[in-house]
């Protein structure tokens, strides 16, 4: 084992070792295992949310986001037929913040949260720990993946899901495309660099243009398109990202709030990318699903009542808790700094029977066209 370079960590070491073994490897793979690595982890090691952690999501910002999606949840099952039991699951729950949220809204209607099984999908044991003290008294059940959920009807929450699952990252280069890979420089550290000519995908790029692939994501979201056409239900996203093909690398590193190097210290800094909503409605069509949105975040708050929820929040706080839920509310919908409302998307993937569902009033009917398959 070569010596471990100065200011580098032990997921950095292991992975150069990887690669003078078996040569350069993929930008899926390195994001996996910077992110899932069971000893060295980002997600597997810590809890990465909040003013001492990394990041700050929308459920941690105010209870008001957590229980918009629990009604939304509760007006989704009703126009399921209420089915019972139904599956609520949520994928990568983080803390169970929004989940706790979710379910104290849903109890305005009764017969909803009495349907309701809770299902988290986590792989971190850290995170784990603390979704079973939020939801202590919810009766959650964990599985490792999408497919380990139980059978049935589901209703299925995915905020900040999709962009922390790896992608494949292809450069045009000589007027081809070839797979960006992490390989080791000279110095023995790791960088970017280029290999052979990758399997095609669609359509030509100006030299050096980056095109990114979600091969997990889209994977994920057609399992969940099956199951929703099969057993009948929905699956929400939110992410930050944008709707139909794009290129450029979007790959992206944050610790302690400030954005870094992807490569610098491996397991201790969150790597996300932006989700590709277009591609998330070719998967769903693909499987004969509907696709509902895409909307950006602000709006689809709006519709679903936040400015009402703040309202009433705000008649029992006094000046200072007032002020907080004002500045919650222009974080989770607005689009100057720091605002989350334009550059955070929402869409749905539901069953083709299903009415246009709570938030995308905006949209005339579900998309439910033919589409080409996505790219490879």
């Amino acid at each position: 084992m070569a010596p471990e370079q100065p200011g580098t960590t032990p997921l950095a070491a292991r992975i150069a070792d990887l690669i003078r073994l078996d040569g350069p490897i993929g930008v899926d793979r390195y994001m996996a295992l910077c992110l899932g690595d069971p000893a060295h982890g980002y997600y597997t090691t810590r809890d990465p949310f909040g003013a001492a952690g990394d990041f700050v999501t929308a459920p941690e910002i105010s209870q008001m986001f957590g229980e918009l999606v629990g009604l939304w949840a509760a007006e989704a099952w009703l126009r399921m037929g209420s089915p019972s039991p139904v599956v609520l699951a949520e994928l990568g729950p983080g803390r169970g913040t929004l989940m706790a949220d979710a379910l104290r809204a849903a109890a305005a209607l009764p017969a909803f949260r009495d349907a309701v099984r809770v299902h988290l999908v986590e792989t971190s044991p850290v995170l784990r720990q603390m979704q079973a003290r939020t939801l202590s008294g919810a009766g959650p059940v964990w599985h490792d993946d999408v497919e380990a959920l139980p059978p049935g009807p589901a209703i299925v929450i995915a905020n900040e899901f999709f962009d922390a699952l790896p992608v494949r990252q292809f450069v045009m280069h000589g007027g081809a495309w070839r797979e960006r890979l992490v390989g080791l420089d000279a110095d023995g550290r790791l960088a970017f660099g280029l290999g052979g000519v990758a399997e095609p995908l669609v359509g030509k790029a100006p030299e050096g243009t980056i095109r990114e692939v979600p091969v997990m994501g889209l994977q994920i979201a057609r399992s969940l398109a099956r199951r929703c056409c099969e057993a009948g239900g929905v699956v929400l996203a939110i992410d930050y990202g944008h709707d139909g093909a794009g290129y450029g690398d979007t790959l992206q590193a944050v610790r302690a709030h400030a954005f870094a190097d992807p490569l610098d210290r491996p397991g201790e800094q969150d790597l996300t990318v932006h989700v590709d909503f277009g591609l998330l409605r070719q998967a769903a069509l693909a499987e004969g699903c509907a696709f509902h949105g895409t909307a950006q975040q602000g709006d689809w708050l709006a519709r679903l009542g936040l400015a009402q929820r703040a309202a009433t929040l705000s008649r029992k706080a006094d000046e200072r808790q007032a002020a907080a839920i004002a500045a919650a509310v222009e974080r989770l919908s607005g689009d100057g700094p720091g605002g989350m409302g334009r550059i955070f998307k929402v869409g749905a993937i539901a069953h083709p029977a299903l009415p246009l569902l709570p938030g995308f009033e905006t949209f005339a009917a579900p998309d439910t066209a033919s589409s080409p398959e996505p790219a490879p």
